[in-house]
């Protein structure tokens, strides 16, 4: 089985930090999303309840942060080409 390149200190340090990055990018642009949503319903709806705009926060903070952490490790590793030292004989 081939090491993996995430297995040397270096790299791993690299890749983890640029995975961070990318989540906290992507809380600024989930937090702006969030803010102009809650102004929509608040224009559109009024106050109709606390709870409306509760769950709706969590929604989409929660597919939005879900959907970036799948994705950023997906690049992560294949970027790293930890995908590669995969050894799959099936």
């Amino acid at each position: 089985m081939t090491r993996s390149p995430l297995d040397n200190p270096e790299i791993a340090e690299i890749a983890w930090s640029r995975y961070k990055r990318l989540l906290k990018q992507w809380s600024l642009v989930t937090v702006a999303v969030c803010v102009v949503v809650i102004a929509y319903l608040a224009w559109e709806f009024g106050l109709p309840s606390i709870h409306l705009y509760i769950a709706t926060v969590l929604g989409i903070a929660g597919v939005i942060m879900l959907t970036v952490a799948l994705m950023a490790l997906l690049f992560l590793s294949s970027g790293t080409g930890h995908d590669e030292s995969i050894d799959d004989r099936d």
